[in-house]
């Protein structure tokens, strides 16, 4: 089933739940991939929208980080439930020990030998994982694997 499709089913569900936060969250994310759909003038594949829901997941975990910074709890809670609704969508998680094991056969595939080739490295890590790990946790541990 596509992300789409997950989407229509469980607008209507939060519609009979009157879950506001989930409705609220669904709407959005339906209405960038529309948006995007606009843009391109043709449907999106699911590379595509999982795209839109890791930028729009990236998006709440920074505003998140704001609220928390200025002290807006009642903001930051708000912000939370809307994370948990978007995760939902996405798929499982890479764990930090397969990340790395990613990143070591990438390391040996290009050829990287130093710190200088990390582009190079996260060039080819990214799409391997694209969807299933934070890019800031491969950056760190594509970092940690290569030496100085």
């Amino acid at each position: 089933m596509s992300v789409m499709e997950r989407l229509n089913q469980d607008l209507k569900q939060a519609m009979k739940d009157k879950a506001a936060i989930k409705l609220s969250v669904i709407r959005m994310v339906k209405a960038a991939i529309k948006n995007e759909e606009i843009n391109k003038g043709s449907l999106l594949s699911e590379d595509e929208e999982l795209s839109i829901l890791t930028r729009e997941l990236k998006q709440r975990r920074e505003s998140l980080q704001e609220f928390e910074k200025a002290g807006r709890e009642d903001l930051a809670e708000k912000i939370r439930e809307e994370i948990i609704v978007l995760t939902s969508y996405m798929p499982a998680q890479l764990s930090e020990d397969e990340i790395r094991q990613i990143a070591t056969e990438v390391i040996s595939q290009v050829g990287a030998s130093s710190k200088k080739e990390m582009g190079k490295v996260m060039g080819a890590m990214m799409p391997k994982v694209k969807g299933k790990a934070d890019g800031n946790l491969v950056q760190k541990v594509v970092s940690e694997l290569l030496p100085s």
